[in-house]
């Protein structure tokens, strides 16, 4: 009997930043395409501005697996404040991808970070969510980048799941819908790579 290839996805961000909210859209939307998922946080101080970390787990079979995430393939840091505070590369393989919200380089990021042949990805997710939303909520841009570095999901389908979520949630706000899908395609098309 084969090993079952599960994915990790570790999300770094702050309290209020939206790194829970993005684990959610992205599960949900894995789970429409057929995937099995988990979305879980990390329960710690959840108070505003205070590190948090959220989760995903994605695979073609049921995951019986129920403990934390200690060796994500990939990371999305949310807030880059966070680089040198908190071990945002711990357990992530020599070919693991991070995805980092700044306006600096791939190269910058990996140069601080000290990483040989892992994926680095950049995005300015924080600017493009003050143009799309309004405020510095970066997790819908941040969901956008992981969709284009990552390649796991369908992109379309993934950002169609994403606007009936939010207009759910965001019924009487049909702005805050628009913003975050916009936030989410300018991330897609800005993210860069090597």
């Amino acid at each position: 009997m084969s090993k079952q290839k599960i994915l990790e996805i570790r999300w770094h961000g702050r309290g209020g930043q939206g790194a829970k909210t993005a684990a959610l859209l992205f599960a949900d939307a894995a789970l429409t395409s057929g995937k099995f998922v988990q979305a879980f946080p990390e329960y710690g101080p959840e108070r505003m501005g205070a590190p948090v970390a959220s989760f995903n787990r994605i695979a073609d079979q049921p995951i019986m697996q129920h403990c934390g995430v200690t060796d994500p393939k990939i990371v999305v840091v949310l807030d880059p404040s966070l680089i040198g505070k908190v071990n945002v590369t711990q357990g992530m393989p020599d070919d693991g991808i991070i995805i980092v919200n700044t306006a600096e380089s791939p190269k910058d990021v990996r140069s601080n970070l000290k990483l040989k042949g892992s994926k680095v990805f950049t995005v300015d997710a924080s600017g493009i969510s003050k143009a799309a939303i309004g405020r510095d909520i970066p997790n819908t841009p941040m969901l956008g980048a992981l969709l284009k570095a990552s390649g796991l999901l369908d992109y379309k389908q993934t950002v169609e799941e994403t606007r009936k979520k939010l207009q759910k949630k965001f019924a009487s706000k049909p702005e805050v819908v628009e913003g975050n899908i916009k936030a989410i395609e300018r991330a897609y098309e800005e993210v860069k790579g090597e």
